[in-house]
């Protein structure tokens, strides 16, 4: 004789809809499996883009810190040098010439009886001037030429970049030399002019050369496929992404800039007094580094401490930017 039907039996028979239900039981019920936990930065969390990934790398860099403070520092001396000095670096008296350190005067005296730390604060301005005016106007020109060739190639790019090579072949001492020994101006501003006049081409090829890797990308092959014009392309999708190392390579040329102005003034072509620039005050003081060295020590190391700190501040950020590099 069969045994009856229990409840503990599995399965239900099909009704005449052919749906199978399952049997509860009771000593437990059918439970869903558990949901996933959300991830460790929440559910709305979104991967970071390329300049917020390089600014949350460069925040933990003490690289790029302490360069950042020099540099803010320097800027704004060079703009309120009264912020660090009362004295007027053009009042001189020539009974304290070439005298070593003295109260209220830290630095010491240069030939002329001038105070050397007030000298030192003032040049500031010049040389951020004229690395920075420089720096923009390179990195505007360069970026400009430097895009048209690579996005459009073809004349265009073997017209530009001809043009870059005989600008290349011009040795910069002797370029300024020629250059700036026929301008009779006291202003920073032939000299910024020459600066950008030579330096263009540097910045030119990296813009080039960015440019051409970003518009063989998908993104820009399926913005042409669906009929953007050169121009939408080039500004919207080519140049963000090709503009980073740009701004690395400028930013590292900014201090060479700088020491290619003390340079030029040191040789006597480049800025002239009474502008006060650390390039005239190493010139004046390199005659006389036997009797008062210190003549020659604090502007050398105000500009290369400056130096130092653009080069700095550009690896840093190309390290930033670069994931290899990290």
């Amino acid at each position: 004789m069969p045994e009856p039907y229990s409840q503990e039996d599995a399965v239900a028979p099909a009704g005449a809809g052919g749906r199978i239900e399952l049997a509860t039981t009771d000593t437990g019920t059918v439970e869903s499996p558990p949901a996933p936990a959300p991830p460790p930065d929440g559910p709305a969390a979104k991967p970071r883009g390329l300049w917020a990934d390089a600014w949350h790398e460069l925040r933990r860099n003490p690289v790029f810190v302490v360069s950042a403070l020099m540099i803010v520092f320097l800027v704004l001396i060079a703009i309120w040098p009264r912020l660090i000095t009362d004295g007027n670096p053009l009042t001189c008296d020539l009974a304290r010439s070439q005298q070593g350190s003295a109260p209220g005067h830290p630095f010491g005296f240069d030939t002329q009886g001038c105070d050397v730390y007030t000298r030192t604060v003032y040049g500031a301005r010049a040389s951020v001037t004229v690395g920075v005016c420089a720096t923009a106007g390179a990195a505007l020109l360069g970026s400009l030429l430097g895009g048209l060739a690579g996005f459009f190639g073809g004349w265009t790019d073997s017209l530009f970049s001809r043009v870059a090579d005989v600008f290349f072949g011009i040795p910069i001492i002797l370029g300024g030399l020629v250059f700036l020994s026929v301008v009779t101006s006291d202003t920073v501003w032939p000299v910024v002019g020459f600066i950008v006049l030579l330096g263009w081409p540097q910045i030119s090829r990296i813009a080039r050369g960015s440019v051409i890797t970003a518009k063989q990308n998908d993104y820009v092959q399926a913005a042409r496929a669906l009929g953007a014009g050169n121009l939408r392309m080039l500004l919207r999708h080519v140049a963000p992404n090709a503009v980073a190392p740009v701004i690395v390579v400028a930013m590292i040329a900014l201090g060479t800039y700088i020491a290619l102005e003390a340079t030029l003034s040191f040789l006597g072509v480049g800025l002239r007094p009474p502008t006060v620039s650390w390039g005239i005050d190493i010139s004046n003081a390199a005659p006389q580094i036997r009797n008062a060295p210190h003549m020659l020590l604090w502007p050398a190391g105000a500009l290369s401490i400056t130096v130092l700190a653009f080069i700095m501040l550009g690896d840093a950020v190309r390290d930033a930017l670069d994931p290899k590099l990290r």
